[in-house]
Formats: structure tokens, sequence, C-alpha cells
């Protein structure tokens, strides 16, 4: 996402996991599951990266009650990945199976109208944009998790400086360049560590952090001081620092804007942007991914990108061959999840919403975002019908349903 801090909310529908242990008694008797909202996505993994993220506690161990929870709650033990959503997914409808490929953005000055949301629709994730705090104190999560029968993951854009989300409630956060020529990658790592224990003690379970992208942009460029820096070899250093703090944490990291948006034309706010070829993006923007087990589990977040020899026009967040870059050249098996489709003129320019996700899925993202709120009920009735038609695939529906479930923890 690339919800900066001064872009205003639209007080209706705002801008774009907690993981617990829990069982699911009622929904389905195969639903035994013990959770973990961690890798994507968030932005989305059922065979994951090497390493493990350590799961968030659980309900019923967090925090108590307050307005001002600890800084820095102590994580649970690791737990190695739980095989096998087979189980899980045939208990579910067709309408729950596609509702958890979705990320909806809610207003987080209303905790109410989330639970509602989560309530009547199941869907797989929220996300809280803007600079409302309300969600985030008092445990309001709480009362949203126990309104869904799979856990849902809670994700905020908490990268830093322009962009950062707890700052009024836990201080504020310096941006990654910043951090870059003022702190070492292992110092990078502890308060980044810090950071994801304030946002676990939130209810907050995937962050739409680090930037991974590689910029010499000025500081308030789209980029700009979002960047580690204009060194691929030395920001992925501090990425991956970045990344493994979270992890520390529990909460989930999700890298962007892939394939890489730091010498792109543009900002895919204002429309569709381009990028340098295939062949400069892998010597410069596509280094951060290279070797991406180092990360551990981790979220990737695809940007609305045009690369003229690899996407032909077409954002990559729409394009197929942008997923297979990711996954067979790039060897990632994470959760993947799409940048905003519902608030980027990259794509409402060319897109109804409920197209977008449907191509975005098509395509092969695990997860769709839109921040904008809204439209779940016109969304999940389009991929119904994809779905019966064979328009989208059941074994992609599948496919993605195991990454989102197995990083949720919610497979047994």
């Amino acid at each position: 996402m690339d919800d900066e801090r001064n872009e205003p909310m639209n007080s209706g529908r705002p801008k774009t996991t907690k993981r617990w242990t829990t069982v699911i008694l009622g929904a389905a008797t195969v639903l035994l599951t013990s959770v973990q909202c961690g890798t994507a996505n968030d932005e989305a993994g059922s065979a994951q990266p090497a390493g493990t993220v350590p799961p968030p506690r659980s309900v019923a161990s967090a925090p108590p009650s307050s307005s001002d929870p600890s800084p820095s709650p102590s994580p649970r033990a690791e737990r190695a990945p739980v095989p096998g959503c087979e189980a899980v997914i045939a208990g579910m409808s067709p309408r729950q199976r596609l509702a958890q490929l979705v990320v909806v953005g809610v207003n987080a000055g209303d905790p109410q109208a989330a639970v509602k949301l989560v309530r009547d629709q199941q869907i797989g994730g929220i996300f809280l944009g803007g600079n409302e705090t309300a969600l985030l104190r008092n445990r309001a999560l709480d009362e949203v998790q126990r309104a869904a029968k799979v856990p849902v993951s809670v994700a905020i854009d908490e990268e830093g400086g322009r962009v950062q989300r707890i700052d009024a409630l836990d201080g504020d956060m310096p941006s990654a360049r910043k951090m870059a020529s003022t702190l070492t990658p292992a110092q990078v790592r502890a308060k980044a560590a810090e950071r994801g224990r304030q946002m676990l003690a939130r209810g907050v379970t995937v962050d739409y952090a680090p930037d991974a992208d590689i910029t010499d942009q000025p500081d308030r460029d789209i980029v700009g001081d979002r960047s580690f820096g204009a060194n691929p070899e030395v920001a992925r250093k501090y990425i991956l620092a970045f990344a493994q703090g979270l992890r520390d944490a529990g909460v989930q990291p999700v890298l962007k804007h892939f394939p890489g948006h730091g010498h792109a034309s543009g900002d895919s706010h204002k429309g569709l942007v381009r990028t340098p070829p295939l062949a400069s993006l892998r010597k410069v923007d596509l280094v951060p991914y290279r070797d991406i087990g180092e990360y551990g589990e981790v979220g990737v977040m695809v940007g609305h990108l045009d690369v003229p020899d690899l996407t032909g026009g077409t954002p990559s967040t729409l394009s197929a061959a942008a997923y297979r870059l990711l996954r067979k050249d790039y060897a990632f098996d994470g959760p993947v999840i799409t940048d905003d489709l519902g608030a980027m003129k990259a794509i409402t320019s060319q897109y109804p919403l409920q197209t977008a996700v449907l191509k975005a899925l098509q395509a092969g993202a695990d997860q769709a975002l839109w921040s904008s709120g809204g439209n779940v009920g016109t969304v999940l009735s389009t991929l119904e019908q994809a779905l019966a038609s064979g328009d989208l695939p059941a074994a992609r529906v599948d496919e993605a349903l195991t990454r989102v479930l197995t990083a949720k923890r919610a497979c047994g």
C-alpha cells in the first residue's frame, strides 16, 4: 500500500494477523485449528520459504485491556507451520472460500462497523488506513476477531516516516532512508521488533512493510525516503533486517511493491506507471527478492506496474506473467497480495472493482485488497459466478486459500 499519512481518507470508505489460537466449533467439526495470521499476506503459502515466524499470542493470552498496552510483550516460542488445509477447505461453502481471499479497508474510527463487516461477510482480512485509532485502542480488535469464524488478518501500513499508523499511540519511527543512514541492520531489526510488539499488542497481525523499492528519488517523491536506499545490495540488508524484526515480534511482514516501483515513471495512485525493462529490474529493483527464503515467512505485495517486456501494458497486479516471475524465477511460495485495487487510478481508471478483483485472482494473487471499503457483497457474488462457470478455476481458489489459511495457522 501507498497510503501515506497525509493522504485524506474518505470518511465513508476509509483507505487501506493477530494470530490467535482458538477452537472453532459449530462451523465444521473439521475446523479444530491453531491459528496464526502470519505470512499473507498482506498485503498470501502452503509450502513456505525457509524459516518460521513465531505465532502471536492467542486472544486468551493477550495483554490486559488498556488504551496503552505494554510496548514490549514477549512473543510465544516459535512453532513449525501446521500441515494440510484440505479438511478445513472442504468444510467451507464456495462463498466462504472466496471471502477469505479478500482484504477490505475499514474505518479505524468505527469499531462496530468493522465488527459488523466481519460478522456478516466473514472476509479473510481487514486493512486499517488513515489516522483514526479507535480500533487500535482498548482491545477493540478483539471483538472483531470474535466475530470471525476463521481468524481475520488485521493489516496496517507501518513503514515509519511518512507512512505510519500508531505513532500517535506509541511514538514516531524514522523513515527507511533515515534508518539506513543512521542505524546498523542489527539496530533496524531491533527497532522493527519493538514496533512489531507494539502492533501485536494492539491486535495488528500484518504490516505492509518493509518497502523493498530501490531508489534515489528525493525524499517526498512517491517512494523517496520510504526506500532503504539506491544501492540494492545495501538496501537488501536493511529490508531483510526490518522483515526479520517484525517476524521476531510475531507480525507478518509484507515486502512491496514487486517487481519494483523505485525506478518507475510516475505514481500508480494517479495512473498506470511503467518500469524499466525486466533485464534492468533484475540487476537493481529485484535484488531484494533474491534468495527470498532468507526472509523466512513473509508476504509480497504486487504493485500496479507495467513492465514493458513482461506485462505488456497490463498492471502487474492483473498480469499472470508478473506472478510467474515471482513464483518461478524468485521461488516464492508464500502469500501474495495486490496493491490497492479500489483507490488507485492505475486500476480504477480501467476496471470496476469486482472486475479488478476477479482478474487479480485469475492472474495469481492470493488476496485482493481494496482500501476504500464497501462493495463486498458485489465482489463476492461476481467471484461466485466466475467460480461456478469455471472462469475462476476451483484449483486456483484452493491454491490461494491454502496459502491464506496456512499463513493464519488456520489449518490442522
